[in-house]
């Protein structure tokens, strides 16, 4: 990632983390956090790395229920708000993750990588594979469905952010060269953003390909 293009999003974030802390999340991420949760269960899976993981209410979830989180984060501000809430989170880059081969479970990353400029996606992918024990999982989440890549100029955040949106053909496109996909869900937010869907995506690494290979619509 670009310097600048980091230092902007460390800036924003920091600048925002408070006013994150007390956002309440719609019915549709609390559901998509459930399901996360349950695909653990089901498949046995414990020690799990939040990806972006914010001021920490999704790595609270997570605790609660019994699995051992481990936060990161570029934001120095949204690492000491997951620390506040008792979690361990570290000022982290998901293109250089410190942590040896094969540490985690699952991962999990809710629009934290859309931050990356299309170039670095794969390699970021690749890179939490690394850190994934083979079978293990990774519950990925971005606003998409259109092509863009650059500063949003409709960001209220300033600095404005950096963002990457795909279309849900390419974006399959480019997580199965690194994952095997288990299931590609489209969901409407048109409520809370008019100009997106929410791509819900779990995937697999290693093994065979398993569920759906096509995006789907779904609620």
């Amino acid at each position: 990632m670009d310097g600048n293009v980091r230092e902007r999003l460390q800036a924003a974030y920091d600048a925002n983390a408070e006013a994150r802390d007390r956002r309440d999340d719609p019915k549709w991420k609390r559901n998509v956090r459930e399901v996360s949760l349950n695909a653990l269960r089901r498949g046995g899976l414990n020690r799990l790395l939040e990806i972006g993981a914010g001021t920490g209410h999704d790595g609270v979830f997570f605790q609660q229920h019994g699995l051992a989180v481990v936060c990161v984060d570029l934001s120095p501000e949204m690492v000491r708000l997951c620390r506040e809430k008792g979690l361990e989170a570290h000022v982290m880059d998901v293109m250089e993750l410190r942590f040896p081969a094969d540490s985690f479970d699952a991962a999990y990353s809710f629009n934290s990588l859309l931050h990356l400029p299309k170039a670095e996606l794969p390699v970021a992918l690749r890179e939490v594979r690394r850190v994934l024990r083979p079978g293990g999982l990774l519950f990925l989440g971005l606003y998409g469905g259109h092509d863009h890549e650059g500063v949003w100029g409709e960001d209220t955040y300033e600095p404005k952010r950096f963002f990457s949106f795909h279309t849900d053909e390419d974006l399959f496109r480019t997580v199965e060269k690194a994952f095997d996909v288990v299931s590609f869900e489209r969901i409407d937010v048109a409520a809370e953003d008019p100009h997106f869907h929410f791509q819900s995506l779990i995937l697999r690494s290693g093994g065979r390909p398993a569920g759906p290979r096509a995006p789907r619509g779904g609620s």
